[in-house]
């Protein structure tokens, strides 16, 4: 089967002028697109061809799996985010942050370190792991998939998630993706979808 670039959920304005439409149109339409060919390039006439994505991720290793890895990041970094988002959380989500991480305020401060101090490219997440949360760092393409865990929410730090905008401010980047831009009801879907 072949892999196709998904839609992004919105408009490419509607982030602004937290995320430009020159953001997303060189990241989702350039980097985005060019895992999904390569991937697509990589699979064709092999025993990987008819998998899922998920299937190809556990089973490839380099390119293959590097490739894969960035379909699958980039396709539910974008449901991360929506216009209007940040805040804070509710519900179940609200009450799991509030008892692993101490408060919000403390999950805030910590998921911004882990983005902040990832050395080179990759990504920070929210995952649920033996039924709690925690917030790991992942570099390059690799994911929580990867290692068993869940994911809930997830923030690129490579530079083309941000340079355009923010230049080399990775920590005001990272701020706000927190304040301006999670889609708390998503993280919360995944939760409550995994639970």
């Amino acid at each position: 089967m072949a892999f196709t670039l998904p839609d992004l959920p919105y408009a490419k304005d509607a982030l602004e002028p937290h995320v430009s439409a020159e953001t997303l149109e060189f990241h989702h339409g350039k980097h985005h697109n060019a895992y999904v060919t390569n991937l697509n390039a990589l699979v064709e006439n092999t025993e990987l061809a008819d998998k899922t994505l998920e299937d190809i991720i556990a089973a490839a290793e380099g390119g293959v799996f590097n490739n894969a890895a960035q379909v699958w990041n980039h396709s539910f970094y974008w449901k991360c985010m929506k216009p209007g988002g940040g805040g804070s959380p509710a519900g179940d989500l609200a009450a799991m942050i509030e008892r692993d991480f101490g408060s919000f305020d403390s999950f805030k401060e910590q998921f911004s370190k882990a983005g902040a101090t990832l050395f080179g490219s990759g990504w920070a997440w929210l995952v649920l792991e033996g039924g709690a949360l925690k917030i790991t760092q992942t570099a390059n393409a690799d994911l929580p998939l990867k290692h068993g865990q869940v994911a809930l929410l997830t923030m690129d730090v490579w530079e083309h998630a941000y340079y355009v905008d923010y230049r080399n401010a990775r920590p005001k980047y990272i701020e706000t993706y927190l304040t301006e831009l999670v889609d708390w009801d998503f993280v919360a879907a995944n939760l409550a979808a995994a639970s």
